[in-house]
């Protein structure tokens, strides 16, 4: 089941060039993917577990600029016994802005 939440770019996020420096992405889908588990499960950390980023592959089709509305779409594609890949596809309005694919591992809290 895929979810759905929009980012508004700020002012602050944008590089001399007018678009949103590359490091935000990441920063923009971790949100994304937090508020989406704290939906489901409010208190995760309550399970005695957390969720760690151990891989990101990110691909960029085009720029988002100060006040654009990214569109994000999260699914998780893959299930495994510690870990699950999740696919996110932003854009704004109809024209896409980047893809990227987490894999994301559960850890035991105070085992890092």
């Amino acid at each position: 089941v895929a979810h759905h939440a929009q980012v508004r770019i700020r002012y602050g996020e944008v590089d001399p060039q007018g678009v949103v420096f590359n490091a935000h992405y990441l920063a923009y889908i971790d949100d994304v993917f937090d508020n989406w588990l704290r939906e489901l499960t409010p208190r995760f950390e309550d399970l005695g577990w957390e969720i760690m980023l151990k891989a990101a592959f990110i691909e960029w089709h085009g720029p988002a600029g100060v006040g654009d509305v990214l569109d994000v779409t999260v699914e998780v594609v893959r299930w495994g016994t510690t870990s699950l890949d999740v696919e996110f596809d932003l854009s704004v309005g109809d024209r896409q802005v980047m893809t990227a694919k987490v894999t994301y591992v559960g850890v035991t809290i105070g085992e890092r």
